[in-house]
């Protein structure tokens, strides 16, 4: 059994992941042999996924649809000192858990990862540049990044704003108040690039910087997330 206060509690919200959960949880797999927690919190999935994680997860959480929604769920139903929040078409490699663990015995209460896109094309390897420098030079970490934080810390911010677009940003900027954060460089997360393949690279970048652009002046999330999805 992990040791009590460092124990993780691994949260991953699911929509339709059939094709990617299996990956995620065989990476975390030994995670979990040690004492770890792994919670899946479904948004009403139409496929296979819930059955796919059946028996490789700790608890599977059913609610409505919406990351910080399901992420709040998961956090609420967690028992252990330090919630990690994974995108289900993120994979995690060796050492990674004990990066965290380590990062958190050492005093910081929130932080994330690098990254490292999926995806072959040269430009990707531009983009996932940026967007770690991004991260670290601001102190806004995006979901994809596997943001982890201690449970009192998450507490103390009142958890994910239920926002339907842009809860990752509102989450860091209400921890940031608090404390800077933990930045991994290595290992990497290896994170999915289907959306910047799928939608063109350079039109995705550009959707992702204008929503940006717009939240900060303002503009309703909910306007947003219709842009975004």
């Amino acid at each position: 059994m992990a040791p009590a206060a460092r124990r993780l509690s691994v949260i991953i919200p699911t929509l339709d992941e059939q094709d990617h959960i299996r990956l995620l949880l065989d990476d975390l797999a030994a995670l979990r042999r040690d004492g770890h927690e792994l919670i899946l919190v479904d948004g009403g999935s139409s496929d296979s996924t819930r059955a796919a994680a059946a028996g490789l997860v700790d608890r599977i959480i059913c609610t409505g649809h919406g990351r910080a929604l399901q992420m709040n769920a998961g956090a609420g139903a967690a028992t252990g000192d330090i919630f990690w929040f994974l995108h289900a078409d993120s994979r995690v490699p060796p050492g990674a858990a004990t990066a965290l663990i380590r990062a958190c015995a050492a005093g910081h209460v929130w932080g994330r990862f690098d990254i490292h896109l999926s995806g072959r094309q040269w430009q990707l390897r531009v983009v996932e540049q940026l967007m770690n420098l991004r991260s670290c030079v601001s102190g806004v970490a995006t979901g994809d990044q596997g943001i982890f934080v201690a449970r009192k810390s998450f507490a103390g911010v009142g958890g994910f704003p239920e926002l339907p677009l842009m809860e990752d940003i509102a989450l860091s900027k209400a921890l940031r108040r608090h404390a800077s954060p933990h930045c991994i460089r290595q290992p990497r997360l290896l994170t999915s690039s289907r959306r910047w393949e799928e939608h063109g690279i350079l039109r995705t970048i550009l959707l992702m910087w204008r929503l940006r652009l717009a939240y900060l002046l303002g503009i309703a999330p909910r306007r947003l997330a219709r842009h975004y999805r």
